[in-house]
């Protein structure tokens, strides 16, 4: 019996589901410096390392790294040494965002563009050999269409982030999937509703 004991498998990771994002977790979001931080923080990195890779002052940095610590979605890890000998905290992003289902639909048009934003930066900062795949397309969707594109979409990421920590050996890779209303498309304007002109 202690064979089998010492063998047995690990159990299986909770499975999550998406659920709403609260007020507070929805204005966390809402600003691209914040959506930064976290990305950048996938790795553990100091007030004093963000501040640098991110071009601003360490009060900024700490002003938003203290709402993103509020809500849970950054933790702070163990104290360190820095170069400087002196004592430093470094944080790292809790993967909380991923489970909130559409944080940002009804927080407004400057807090909603906030990770686009965000992943413009990341994209220059990286270049344009950093760019693996992409698909451009221009589809005419229904309502439902798009929802339905979008559940499809989330379902095919869902694995893959639920997976993500078998492959920590492979490159990580970054990427976006959005769909927008084209300036000038034909067709109601969903700001306006079905019948404006």
């Amino acid at each position: 019996m202690a064979d089998a004991e010492q063998y047995a498998p690990e159990p299986a990771a909770p499975v999550r589901e998406r659920r709403p994002a609260t007020p507070e977790e929805t204005k966390a979001l809402g600003h691209p410096l914040r959506v930064r931080i976290l990305r950048l923080c996938l790795d553990e990195m100091t007030n004093k390392e963000l501040a640098e890779r991110l071009g601003v002052s360490p009060g900024t940095v700490l002003y938003h790294v203290r709402r993103l610590v509020d809500v849970g979605f950054l933790v702070p890890g163990i104290p360190r040494t820095g170069p400087s000998g002196a004592l430093e905290k470094p944080y790292r992003a809790t993967g909380e965002t991923w489970w909130l289902d559409s944080p940002l639909q009804d927080a407004g048009p400057a807090a909603a563009h906030a990770p686009v934003q965000a992943f413009r930066r990341e994209l220059d900062e990286a270049g344009p050999g950093a760019v693996r795949t992409f698909s451009r397309f221009t589809l005419h969707l229904s309502d439902e269409d798009v929802a339905e594109l979008d559940r499809r979409i989330v379902a095919v990421l869902d694995e893959f982030v639920a997976t993500d920590g078998e492959r920590r050996d492979s490159p990580r890779y970054s990427g976006m999937f959005l769909l927008h209303r084209p300036a000038g498309a034909g067709g109601p304007d969903p700001e306006r509703g079905a019948g404006a002109p």
